[in-house]
């Protein structure tokens, strides 16, 4: 609740408008909101837009990606954004982009009750399109951008018997270290930029006028984001010296290995970048700062996903199905 009263107040300040026309923008945020799907969850209605690829073959289990949008975003947008789609069409796995819940959008990742229920949702979620689609329970993976990534923090937390690996871009971590209980290795790669106003890179309180959190006087820090990577691959038992390679122009990319059952920790650095997710649709740079082109983070993301299927008990970890 504090969340969405800091985007809101953020929204007035900002645009500096009759509320009347807030109202306005509100309503136009819900309509563009298109969903094609819905479930009660926690005794509330959820939303969601899925999309299935015309190559889908019932008779051949299918991947699942699980798509978050940021906070005040909306499924359709995330969907905009990333690109998923296309590259569904092209790999065959079906994707699944959830509504956060209230007005505006959020996910809850603070220590609130409302944690539970999105996770009790996501988890719904998947039972739901199983029920429906032959999904490889082996292959169900998770991104966010921003807040969105910050859930998919949660979800590696909390849903890591379920999901196989997971994806973050501009990651809003909020949550501390201590809070993960679940130590089971899993699989993350990282996209974040230097000059990210929202979520700062080196850690700390936002930059930007416009981020949400200003308008919050307990709010904590960032996280600094090479020592946040370095806490997971602790947390995957990796070895820890990583490996640094230039990949593009202002690209540099961060690997941890040597880690229980192969789960790999793998941090992208793009400098001069801001809050966005990299190679996809751009959002406004008077918000979130310059976009990046020099990567794209849905198809790095997918090659990730497809070496990091979910490892039980005498699996190979990596290995391909």
């Amino acid at each position: 609740m504090k969340i969405r009263k800091m985007l809101i107040g953020c929204l007035l300040i900002v645009v500096g408008v009759p509320v009347a026309l807030i109202a306005l923008g509100v309503a136009w945020m819900s309509f563009l909101n298109k969903t094609n799907g819905a479930i009660v969850s926690s005794g509330v209605k959820r939303e969601y837009l899925l999309y299935v690829p015309l190559s889908y073959d019932r008779a051949k289990p299918a991947p699942l990606i699980i798509s978050l949008h940021g906070a005040a975003g909306w499924a359709a947008q995330q969907k905009n954004v990333s690109g998923w789609n296309a590259l569904a069409d092209r790999e065959g796995f079906i994707v699944v982009y959830p509504s956060g819940s209230g007005t505006p959008r959020i996910w809850s990742v603070d220590h609130g009750p409302g944690l539970a229920r999105d996770v009790r949702f996501i988890s719904e979620l998947i039972d739901t399109l199983a029920a429906s689609y032959n999904i490889d329970r082996a292959r169900i993976y998770a991104n966010g951008l921003s807040n969105g990534g910050g859930m998919t923090f949660v979800l590696s937390c909390t849903l890591s018997n379920r999901i196989a690996a997971f994806g973050m871009a501009s990651a809003a971590h909020t949550l501390e270290w201590s809070w993960c209980t679940d130590r089971r290795p899993v699989p993350v790669i990282e996209f974040h930029g230097t000059a990210d106003p929202i979520v700062p890179y080196g850690g700390g309180l936002p930059t930007s006028a416009f981020a949400p959190t200003k308008f919050d006087p307990n709010a904590r820090p960032f996280p600094n984001m090479p020592a946040w990577a370095a806490s997971w691959a602790q947390r995957n038992g990796c070895a820890s010296q990583p490996a640094d390679t230039t990949v593009a122009a202002n690209v540099t990319r961060r690997e941890y290995t040597g880690c229980a059952n192969g789960a790999s920790v793998v941090l992208y650095t793009l400098e001069g970048a801001g809050h966005q997710w990299p190679g996809g649709k751009q959002l406004p740079q008077w918000w979130v700062g310059p976009p990046s082109t020099a990567v794209d983070a849905t198809k790095l993301m997918w090659q990730f996903f497809r070496e990091h299927p979910l490892v039980s008990e005498g699996d190979t970890p990596g290995a391909k199905r």
